[in-house]
């Protein structure tokens, strides 16, 4: 592979000014750093445009980006790549993204995978006397070293990248399906308040919910220090999840709902015994055991930052839980409506482990490929 400046390979540049004045309703898309980094990021921007007639006013004298010109972030976020995947019409804001024209002297893809390696990332932080770079500029741009192999190898490994990306986008959507699933699950199997049955129900249950207080349905458990037990084989939770793993259990064999005492109080999972849990989370036992995934989902619902009392970091107490009222079915509706849940909740863990393995094995490409 041979080392090049990305200057010496393509022209780069910037659009001509646009005003925020200047910007429409609608029109042509006018891209911002922070359009870039939702793109990359695979979120949603508030979009901005400009006219058409000031579209093409301006391309006179700029030019039009073109498939497979790279944009890379100037301001804000530093070193974030877009590659234009088609010639709609398209504009980007001075400045803030430096425009990089495609060439017949590299592949778009396989730069625009070189801009998210750690290669790049380290040549970054080296232009920079603080540690954080404010700008990266169309000359820093113009100077930043490549590693090139050759063309057709260049095509193949960008083509490797695509279908990386396209796996990971995909099991993305999936995933990001399901939670509307559960949501929409939690909202429609669940009474509104003031009502006794859910708009949605499964058959052979119509019989009115009744109301209860969560002292009637769980034992709520504080945790405890664990700093006096020996390294063992026994999961240890915390508000933010799993720790480490100790010799010894404070439940061996009734599995539980996890809440936090103090600091992330809005995230209850489900605790499979044997389980330790440290002093700042709640672990909470369900009367009847078959009703655990039921009951995962009432403190799913429950708008928990509504029982704060603090003034400072979040806190809940056992009495604010236990006096806490819900509406709840029969045992045998409990179990069928905890039943689908967690295999919802399934779903979405499987796809979110899938999700990680891709981003894992991206990196590990990316790392590998660029030494």
């Amino acid at each position: 592979w041979e080392q090049r400046k990305v200057g010496e390979l393509t022209n780069v540049l910037s659009a001509s000014r646009v005003h925020k004045e200047e910007w429409a309703e609608d029109g042509v898309p006018f891209f911002r750093s922070s359009d870039v980094v939702s793109a990359f990021k695979g979120t949603e921007n508030e979009k901005a445009f400009i006219s058409v007639e000031l579209y093409e006013q301006l391309a006179k004298s700029s030019g039009k980006l073109e498939q497979n010109d790279i944009l890379i972030t100037g301001g804000g976020s530093i070193g974030i790549p877009y590659i234009m995947p088609d010639n709609k019409p398209l504009y980007s804001k001075d400045a803030d993204l430096i425009w990089i024209k495609h060439s017949a002297n590299f592949d778009s893809i396989y730069l625009y995978t070189y801009f998210m390696s750690e290669e790049f990332r380290e040549y970054l932080a080296s232009i920079s006397h603080t540690g954080t770079i404010a700008h990266y500029t169309i000359e820093q741009v113009k100077d930043t070293p490549v590693r090139l192999p050759s063309i057709d190898e260049q095509r193949k490994l960008g083509n490797f990248f695509v279908r990386l990306d396209h796996l990971i986008t995909l099991h993305q959507r999936k995933l990001e399906k399901l939670k509307i699933v559960k949501k929409a699950m939690l909202e429609n199997c669940f009474p509104k308040n003031g009502e006794k049955v859910p708009k949605f129900r499964f058959s052979g249950f119509t019989e009115d919910w009744e109301q209860r207080k969560l002292s009637d349905l769980v034992d709520v458990c504080s945790g405890r220090d664990y700093k006096h037990l020996y390294e063992g084989m026994i999961p240890v939770y915390g508000a933010g999840g799993y720790m480490l793993s100790v010799s010894e259990a404070l439940s061996y064999d009734r599995d539980a709902i996890g809440i936090g005492r103090k600091g992330t109080i809005d995230k209850p999972y489900v605790l499979k015994a044997p389980f330790w849990t440290v002093d700042t989370l709640f672990y909470a036992v369900p009367e009847h055991p078959e009703c655990l995934d039921f009951i995962h989902d009432v403190f799913q619902i429950i708008d928990w930052k509504k029982k704060d009392e603090s003034t400072g970091v979040p806190s809940l107490s056992k009495e604010a839980i236990n006096d806490t009222n819900v509406m709840v079915p029969k045992i045998d509706e409990q179990i069928i409506i905890g039943g689908f849940s967690a295999r919802i909740d399934h779903l979405i863990t499987l796809h979110q482990r899938k999700l990680e393995k891709l981003k894992i094995i991206k990196k590990s490409f990316l790392e590998k490929m660029f030494v």
